[in-house]
């Protein structure tokens, strides 16, 4: 058995080792294409081996577990491994080792589906078969490249690599990306990210205060009252690793459509349909030659997320999407207690509240969480309708599934429990809503539409908590002797 000095927790203000991070955690890669394989480990020995090679410092370019190391030259394609805790028992590392941590990435995702809001529809017995055997599934590789052939190129050279053969993909996730980085409900995705204290390289970030390490990494201070979370033992096991809920996401683009003509002609019909929608801005708003169902179409899209299609915020533009110099990222809600500009209950204020009062509110800026996705599935075309599945292939990067993502999935995003003008509603676009009793409120200066009969947008049909260990830990484990 390989053994290893404890890792010394890092306090505030110190920096990390890029290069012992895997790259995808705190990197954007800004390629066109992914590829999740969902792997099945046969052969603990050889699963090993396979984790050694992948690891390993002198490791062939393209074959190597990428980091978020030197990036003066970023690579044409980008490998990274998450590992459920089934997969860590099934690679050899003794159970009281797998103990150690945290309940609910011990537990798996399927496990704690009434938490996150996988019911109905969403239950894990409806998932994708190659998420239903929990048992069996034992690693998300992710391989990242602008092509289909180069993602090819990096998959047979990963399965290529000693101890390969004891590795059975049972399914694959093809995500990619669009034209103007939208998503198939027609928003710009992937905007705004977490900033890290002492990461300064560049992307795209939301205008809040540095989030300490601890928010993504373990070994790090958090910012919760002086939280820290633990680390595993041995604790090089932990250090420098994050969590990771992977979720496939259906999406009812004709459903959200289908509601946006409805709600559409509820608030033009509400004697506050001017205020929402000012008489002569029909094109400023839908576009040219836009009539003005059309236009109050992209201003309810636009109050449901809390950002215009093209990605301008409500916040700072509340009238119109074409607003020249508009920062994407630069805004919060302290100045919209009302919700006139930006709902109180859209997607963006609800999964990150900002600066905005809540109940929560020692809450604001702790359940922060670095989200990467792709979109899966052909763009939905309304003149030729299909039953294509598509969707969204989303990560969910923290330190603590349990006090980050879980607690957005069910206090906020469902639940309504930041904000007692939201209880008994969930979230418009991705909540579990009914359209029985679905429902969103839409302020104004002289009172509230609600608009009634929001159906469920977005459907669960697989996904897995993984936990993304540092490139030592990924050492550890290839090396380790059971």
């Amino acid at each position: 058995m390989v053994t290893a000095g404890a890792m010394p927790r890092v306090v505030g203000g110190a920096t990390v080792d890029l290069a012992d991070v895997q790259g995808n955690i705190l990197r954007g890669y800004r390629k066109a294409r992914v590829r999740h394989l969902v792997v099945c480990v046969t052969d603990a020995r050889r699963g090993r081996a396979w984790i050694a090679a992948a690891s390993a410092r002198d490791a062939m370019d393209g074959a190597r577990i990428t980091d978020g190391g030197d990036w003066s030259r970023p690579p044409d394609t980008c490998f990274n491994v998450g590992l459920t805790a089934t997969g860590m028992r099934a690679l050899g590392v003794p159970d009281r080792i797998v103990r150690t941590f945290p309940a609910p990435w011990q537990q798996g995702m399927a496990a704690r589906a009434t938490i996150i809001g996988d019911w109905g529809d969403s239950d894990p017995a409806h998932w994708h078969a190659r998420y239903r055997d929990s048992v069996s599934l034992h690693l998300i590789v992710s391989l990242h490249a602008d092509t289909t052939a180069l993602l090819d190129e990096i998959e047979r050279a990963a399965m290529a690599l000693p101890g390969g053969d004891a590795l059975r993909i049972i399914g694959r996730d093809e995500g990619h990306r669009f034209e103007g980085g939208a998503v198939h409900f027609g928003y710009r995705d992937n905007i705004a990210q977490p900033r890290f204290e002492g990461i300064t390289h560049p992307g795209k970030y939301d205008d809040q205060p540095r989030a300490p390490l601890g928010t993504i990494l373990l070994g790090y201070d958090t910012d919760m009252q002086e939280l820290r979370w633990s680390l595993p033992d041995p604790a090089v096991l932990g250090f420098n690793g994050a969590f990771n809920a992977y979720r496939v996401l259906e999406q009812d683009v004709a459903g959200f459509e289908a509601f946006l003509d409805r709600a559409a002609d509820e608030v033009l019909r509400s004697p506050d349909a001017d205020e929402l929608l000012p008489p002569g801005s029909d094109s400023d708003v839908g576009g040219g030659g836009a009539t003005r169902r059309a236009a109050m179409r992209e201003v309810v899209a636009a109050k449901l997320m809390g950002r215009w299609r093209n990605g301008t915020p409500l916040s700072v533009s509340p009238a119109h999407p074409s607003q020249p110099g508009v920062p994407t990222n630069d805004f919060d809600y302290v100045d919209d207690p009302q919700g006139l500009k930006c709902p109180y209950g859209s997607h963006i204020r609800r999964g990150n509240p900002r600066g905005g009062k809540i109940v929560q509110r020692v809450s604001n800026h702790t359940r922060r969480l670095v989200r990467r996705g792709f979109p899966y599935g052909p763009p939905y075309d309304p003149a030729r309708p299909d039953t294509i599945e598509r969707g969204l292939l989303g990560n969910f990067l923290c330190a603590n599934l349990e006090a980050q993502f879980e607690a957005v999935m069910y206090d906020w995003l469902n639940l309504g429990l930041l904000d007692p003008r939201l209880l008994g509603s969930n979230d418009p676009l991705v909540g579990v809503n009914d359209e029985t009793a679905g429902w969103f409120r839409l302020p104004t200066r002289q009172g509230t539409i609600i608009l009634r009969g929001i159906p469920r947008l977005v459907r669960t049909r697989g996904g897995a908590y993984t936990f993304l260990p540092g490139m030592s830990a990924l050492r550890w484990i290839g090396s380790f002797q059971g």
